[in-house]
């Protein structure tokens, strides 16, 4: 089978799978609530769920995103310590086919929908456009190196070295580097949302990473 994402941590598919459909069924959604959350089938979801296919880091994105929740917390075990030192050799790494990587930086806390990540985009790789968070959810970039598109609805930001951002996590966001050097950035989202607010807004391929016009920070 062809892997489209690899693990540092040495999970397996089938127990990341089985994280998956756990995490599912403590929310009580169905496979087809999820699968219309993250924009995949209904057969693609439950073969991740079974650990019969890899999907990519996108996908994968996706799925969490439906979830409410972070590829961090699918990875990684709770901590609860008041202190939480995590070295290099232990924090979580997706790699993606596609000629990207995510490195996620927070430990996973008990109540707590946060993730801090760093993320390696290669020379003209697109990572593609992710799915909108729940409302109240937030995002904030910034970027280390090289230079970053981030489209957010549809609307082009060109990011350089030392450049940031925030924006409100219910959005589609998209990203892709635009030059022939890596680009590296960091990005810390909350995705615990409002649940005062509206419902979870479901994922719109139409809205995806198509600019409409450029904006340069």
């Amino acid at each position: 089978m062809h892997k489209l994402m690899t693990l540092s941590n040495g999970l397996h598919v089938k127990a990341l799978g089985e994280r998956i459909r756990l995490e599912r069924l403590q929310r009580h959604l169905s496979l087809d609530q999820v699968a219309a959350r993250a924009g995949v089938s209904r057969s693609m979801l439950s073969a991740v769920e079974r650990g019969a296919k890899v999907p990519t880091v996108l996908v994968f994105d996706r799925i969490a995103t439906a979830l409410d929740t972070s590829i961090a917390r699918l990875l990684g075990e709770e901590k609860s310590a008041r202190v939480i030192y995590l070295p290099h050799e232990d924090q979580d790494l997706a790699r993606d086919a596609a000629g990207w990587e995510r490195r996620i930086l927070s430990p996973v806390l008990p109540g707590v929908e946060f993730e801090f990540m760093r993320t390696t985009i290669g020379p003209g790789v697109d990572a593609g456009a992710f799915s909108p968070h729940a409302p109240g959810s937030r995002e904030y970039v910034a970027i280390e190196s090289g230079t970053l598109l981030l489209t957010i609805d549809g609307t082009p930001y060109t990011l350089r070295a030392g450049d940031s951002i925030y924006y409100a996590g219910d959005c589609v966001h998209a990203f892709l580097n635009p030059r022939r050097k890596s680009c590296v950035y960091y990005l810390a989202m909350d995705v615990q949302g409002d649940p005062a607010l509206a419902k979870h807004r479901p994922w719109n391929p139409e809205r995806g990473n198509r600019p409409s016009r450029k904006r340069s920070s």
